[in-house]
C-alpha cells in the first residue's frame, strides 16, 4: 500500500502535509504547549498570498488538516473552523518570511530545551559532526527583541535572514524554512539533534574536535548537491514519505 492510498485526499495536500508536520513535531517532543508555529502557503483557492497556521489554543497533537487557520499577510483571517484565531507573535514571525521570500513554502519555529540553549550561546551551533555540518556557514542570526508582537520587527528579521533558510533566534529558539513542508521539517529534525549532540559533548570533560573549514564546507555542499539532484528527478521525497507514514500510524486523524 502506498502512502498516497493511506492518507485521505479530502483535504488539500498543503493542509495535509502541514498537519502532519505538527503531529510529527509533537511526536518527537519538539512542541511547546500551545506555542510556536509551523506555517505553509495556503492552497490558491483559499486566498492569494495567504498562509496556513495553527489555531490558537490547540496543542500540536490536536492539529488536523481541516482546523488549520488561513490568514493573509495583513492578518485578516480568511478561514478559521476552530474559531479562536491565531497567536499574534506567530503571525509576526511567519508573515515576515512569507511576505519577503516567495521561494519559501514552509516556516517552522521551535522552542526546545536544546534549541533555546544553543540560541543562548554566543557561539551558536559549532561544526562538530555530520549533523551540524549540514548547516555550516548557512545559519542566520536575529537578536532578541522580546515577544514578537511588534510588526516593525518583521523588517529586521527579514534583513537578518537574507537568502538563508536556517535561523537562530537569539535567546529564543530555532527556525527553518523550506521549499516544501517536508524540507522544513527534515531540516528542523536535524538542527535539533545537532544542538542536542553539542550540548551532550559540552556536558563532558572531553575536548571538542571541530571540523576544519574546507571539510565542513565540502560536506555542506555534498548535502545540497544531493537535495538538488533529488528535486530535479521529480520523484517523491522518500524520507518525507517515511515521516508521513509515521504520522498516519501514530496519528491517524491528522489528515481529517
Amino acid at each position: 500500500m502506498t502512502i498516497q492510498t493511506q492518507i485521505s485526499t479530502a483535504q488539500p495536500v498543503e493542509r495535509v502535509h502541514l498537519a502532519a508536520a505538527y503531529r510529527l513535531i509533537a511526536e518527537f517532543g519538539m512542541d511547546d504547549s500551545i506555542f510556536t508555529h509551523i506555517s505553509a502557503r495556503a492552497p490558491a483557492a483559499e486566498g492569494e498570498h495567504a498562509f496556513l497556521i495553527n489555531p490558537y489554543g490547540l496543542r500540536f497533537d490536536e492539529v488536523t488538516a481541516s482546523n488549520l487557520v488561513t490568514v493573509d499577510l495583513d492578518g485578516n483571517i480568511l478561514r478559521d473552523d476552530y474559531g479562536q484565531g491565531i497567536n499574534k507573535a506567530g503571525f509576526t514571525i511567519h508573515s515576515a518570511v512569507h511576505m519577503a521570500r516567495p521561494d519559501v513554502h514552509c516556516v517552522l519555529h521551535t522552542h526546545t530545551v536544546a534549541g533555546v540553549a544553543i540560541s543562548s550561546a554566543e557561539e551558536g551551533l559549532l561544526p562538530l559532526n555530520q549533523w551540524s555540518l549540514e548547516f555550516y556557514d548557512r545559519i542566520a542570526f536575529h537578536d532578541y527583541e522580546g515577544i514578537a508582537l511588534n510588526l516593525e520587527e518583521r523588517e529586521r528579521l527579514i534583513a537578518d535572514l537574507g537568502t538563508k533558510m536556517i535561523m537562530i533566534l537569539r535567546n529564543h529558539g530555532l527556525m527553518t524554512c523550506g521549499t516544501s513542508v517536508g524540507d522544513a521539517f527534515k531540516a528542523m529534525f536535524n538542527f535539533e539533534r545537532a544542538c542536542k549532540a553539542q550540548l551532550a559533548l559540552m556536558a563532558t570533560s572531553m575536548t571538542p574536535r571541530l571540523v576544519a573549514h574546507d571539510l565542513a564546507e565540502f560536506t555542506a555542499r555534498q548535502g545540497e548537491d544531493w537535495s538538488a539532484r533529488h528535486e530535479a528527478s521529480g520523484k517523491p521525497d522518500p524520507e518525507w514519505e517515511a515521516y508521513l507514514r509515521l504520522a498516519k500510524k501514530r496519528c491517524p486523524d491528522f489528515d481529517s
